[in-house]
């Protein structure tokens, strides 16, 4: 079991928080649905890395991500198409398009892979972003659980309304577990559900940090300790200046 630790943190933080970043972690490093804990725990690292390399940094101050030529610094042995996925997803989420996307796919990765990658980095970015933001260092990765994937590919994702395949409200069949809080989940839930369990992991973790899902319309309520208008003020604001079009 990972070790999440806020102690030397100048502030309180609610155990269900702490909770939910141990869950996390927990589940990065197990078999997922495509890769391997080992793999995940690699992406995890990546993802990290990404912070520190030089070509990405170019890549985020050129005009266009395509005018600059490079290497992406890597500390792993993933694959090109994996590192490339990683940090341009980290590093520059805002210019992405699908020819790009289906270049990163033609190196190698299949559609499932990518989906749990980008699941990966989303769950890691949300709590590094949470720690950096506390104060505090890093969550310690943890140690890989040996397994393997379970390889379950829904049998009702298609490629609609997403560059990737996702699966509708309406085609999520009982093999597919919960997917979704209401038959009206908007295009944010939906995402990930190529590999639901890297969905249902993500919005686990995820809605701690803002609401579950049963309390987003309900805008006279609060269960957190900013008031519901304060909080949307930071999100909107927050997504301004990362460029996020959603």
């Amino acid at each position: 079991m990972s070790s999440v630790s806020f102690e030397n943190c100048g502030f309180e933080v609610r155990q269900n928080l702490i909770d939910a970043h141990t869950d996390a972690w927990d589940r990065i490093a197990s078999p997922g649905t495509w890769l391997t804990g080992e793999r995940r725990i690699a992406v995890a690292a990546e993802i990290r890395q990404a912070r520190a390399c030089e070509f990405c940094a170019e890549i985020k101050d050129a005009l266009s991500p395509n005018a600059v030529t490079g290497t992406h610094t890597t500390i792993s042995n993933l694959s090109d198409a994996e590192v490339e996925l990683i940090h341009r997803v980290v590093s520059d989420p805002g210019r992405l398009s699908e020819p790009w996307s289906q270049e990163v796919l033609a190196g190698g990765l299949s559609e499932g892979e990518y989906v749990e990658i980008a699941g990966t980095i989303a769950s890691v970015m949300v709590m590094d972003t949470c720690t950096m933001a506390l104060g505090v260092a890093d969550t310690d990765l943890p140690d890989a659980i040996a397994g393997e994937p379970t390889r379950y590919l829904p049998p009702g994702a298609k490629v609609e309304a997403a560059w990737l395949p996702i699966v509708e409200p309406e085609d999520a069949v009982e093999t597919d577990e919960p997917l979704y809080p209401s038959p009206k989940a908007g295009y944010i839930y939906r995402g990930l559900s190529m590999v639901p369990e890297s969905m249902r992991n993500y919005w686990a973790m995820a809605n701690e940090h803002y609401l579950p899902g049963e309390f987003i319309y309900q805008f006279d309520k609060t269960i957190r300790a900013l008031e519901r208008p304060q909080m949307e003020l930071m999100a909107a604001r927050v997504s301004a200046l990362h460029q996020c079009a959603y």
